[in-house]
């Protein structure tokens, strides 16, 4: 498997499905990179020569796009720092309910969790 800042991404896929694999590159990114790189899309990830992936890694860092660990710390502290001023978005994650104004006397299972039943009114 080729090898990617650390993340292997596979062979047998074409080098626009495999870069994906990446935290936060999507495929908009993704084909935008190949074409930076001059590598053609349609190419497998296996097929691909060690120059090219070199080049495939200098535009992702010219580009400054913060992936994987960075992005991933990055988005935490902000889940954090909602969290600690106690806005109404914290608030909500800290709860494990919806956070953007969705519904909840119905539907948000996903959010919430297994239907806990609360005892009925005698």
């Amino acid at each position: 498997m080729a090898r990617l800042f650390g993340i292997e991404i596979p062979n047998e896929k074409r080098i626009e499905a495999s870069l994906p694999y990446i935290y936060g590159i999507g495929r908009v990114t993704a084909s935008r990179i190949l074409e930076q790189a001059g590598v053609d899309p349609d190419t497998r990830t296996g097929q691909l020569s060690e120059e090219h992936l070199a080049k495939l890694s200098s535009v992702i860092q010219s580009e400054g796009l913060i992936i994987e660990g960075d992005l991933r710390r990055e988005r935490t502290s902000a889940l954090k720092r909602l969290q600690t001023i106690q806005c109404h978005r914290g608030v909500r994650h800290r709860r494990g309910l919806p956070v953007r104004g969705q519904r909840t006397k119905t539907n948000a299972r996903t959010r919430k969790g297994k239907k806990k039943t609360v005892g009925g009114r005698a």
